[in-house]
């Protein structure tokens, strides 16, 4: 039985990622935790610490399989600590005197921080391979329509001529400023946490450097400067770097969602037949991807608002900020994981209507050109005046319901100034893009060569 939704047998593709369930899910946890504590036994035999034999043993009964998950439950209920009972179930199933030395020493923080730096690490190759696949997707994307012209709005407002290729080339750059801010943290990312109890060390006397060396090792982490105990700045990184990424594909997402409104249909997300919209109005093909792609980031938002309340601790540990991030980092990876794969789809599938763009641009009856007009007519009798006069004739055409080059035409004290036929030039939409195509250049250009260039 699933409480929530994300392990929902019925809705959990839309809501989370197979591939980050089986880096959280409590069977690869719990085996990830017991790899943490043999790597552990391990390092401690090699800097002498605890038998050599002992470690061996520790490390043959270390398998999840091993363990009745029902009595690690038990165990919980009746001690109220974090692991007593796998540590428990662990003795018991050691030869020996081998149980003894079950993660000797150490803390649970120590065992399920380092943990979660490993897992973290799975989580960031999955993150970083999906934006990769994404930006390339909508590089793509932005060079097919370079020059398909639509609308550009501001409040929701016709504007002035754009490109599609130009409006892509925006998202484009965000998800490249994501994935160098993932570089960034990584290096972050990569470290450990033993530090035993309030983080001196003091369990392993003066080996206790050498133990972390040796252990980390075996785990593909650094030791940390200094214990991170209640240091929680590089975890609340990250998944504020989350928030920052779920934005951006929730931005998408909500665009295309406003672009495949029935009275603009300029954009669709791909159709699959057989995709119901709606049991009541059979005809609804919905924007489902889009909308669901703002109830993920909501969710992520507000998930990883808990892990930042983490930053501040009570002295040298504090279970309420440090277990609070039990809750919530799977969770969050598994739905950041599905938010990708949906963008990724969204956007491979996305259908442009540039007849339905072109149709757009003539329903604003050239006023989306008043710009334009206004300052040509500037060059000959100054920015203010112009402004004026192309005002003026706007609000009175726009009232009489007339299309703008229709009334600049027939206006005797703008033909003084302007000739018909530089009027009728002026109301040709493609010259108006501005650098909209120049910049899908750049914005191609820098992005490839950046792709072309990275070593991860």
């Amino acid at each position: 039985m699933s409480t929530h939704i994300i392990d929902s047998l019925i809705y959990r593709d839309a809501w989370g990622s197979d591939e980050m369930r089986a880096i959280f899910d409590d069977v690869p946890q719990t085996q990830g935790w017991l790899d943490v504590i043999a790597a552990l036994a391990q390092a401690q035999a090699e800097v002498g610490l605890i038998p050599k034999d002992a470690a061996l043993e520790i490390t043959r009964i270390c398998k999840v399989e091993n363990l009745d998950m029902a009595a690690l439950r038990q165990g919980y209920r009746e001690t109220g600590h974090s692991t007593m009972g796998l540590i428990r179930e662990l003795k018991k199933l050691c030869r020996g005197e081998a149980g003894e030395w079950v993660y000797y020493g150490a803390t649970v923080q120590d065992i399920v921080d380092t943990w979660y730096s490993i897992a973290l690490l799975k989580a960031w190759d999955i993150l970083f391979r999906d934006l990769r696949e994404i930006e390339a997707i909508l590089v793509d994307l932005a060079e097919t329509h370079r020059d398909t012209v639509m609308v550009g709005r501001t409040h929701g407002q016709a504007g002035l001529p754009i490109t599609f290729g130009f409006k892509v080339a925006v998202w484009v750059r965000e998800i490249a400023r994501h994935r160098e801010r993932l570089r960034a943290v990584r290096p972050r990312l990569e470290v450990g946490e033993l530090a035993g109890g309030v983080g001196s060390l003091s369990s392993f006397g003066d080996v206790g450097f050498a133990l972390q060396e040796h252990f980390f090792a075996k785990l593909g982490l650094r030791p940390p400067d200094i214990v991170w105990n209640t240091a929680r700045d590089t975890w609340a990184e990250f998944f504020s770097l989350l928030v920052l990424i779920a934005g951006t594909c929730d931005k998408i997402g909500h665009e295309i969602y406003n672009l495949q409104r029935s009275d603009i249909g300029e954009v669709r997300e791909g159709f699959v037949r057989g995709t119901v919209g709606s049991i009541t109005m059979p005809h609804k093909r919905n924007p489902e991807i889009s909308e669901h792609l703002g109830t993920l980031a909501r969710l992520i938002r507000h998930n990883v608002a808990v892990l930042t309340e983490s930053l501040v601790h009570d002295h040298e540990r504090d279970g309420r900020a440090w277990k609070s991030e039990w809750a919530v980092i799977g969770p969050v990876c598994v739905m950041a994981g599905a938010m990708l794969r949906l963008t990724k789809q969204m956007c491979t599938h996305l259908d442009v209507d540039a007849a339905g763009m072109r149709a757009n641009l003539e329903a604003t009856q050239g006023y989306i050109l008043s710009e334009a007009v206004m300052l040509t007519l500037a060059q000959r009798i100054g920015k203010q005046t112009a402004h004026e006069i192309v005002y003026e004739r706007s609000m009175r055409a726009f009232e009489a319901g007339r299309p703008l080059k229709d009334a600049l035409l027939e206006d005797e004290q703008l033909r003084a100034h302007l000739a018909p036929e530089e009027i009728e030039d002026l109301f040709d939409y493609r010259r108006h893009t501005g650098l909209c195509g120049e910049f899908v250049d750049r914005v191609v250009a820098m992005t490839k060569g950046e792709r072309g260039a990275e070593s991860v």
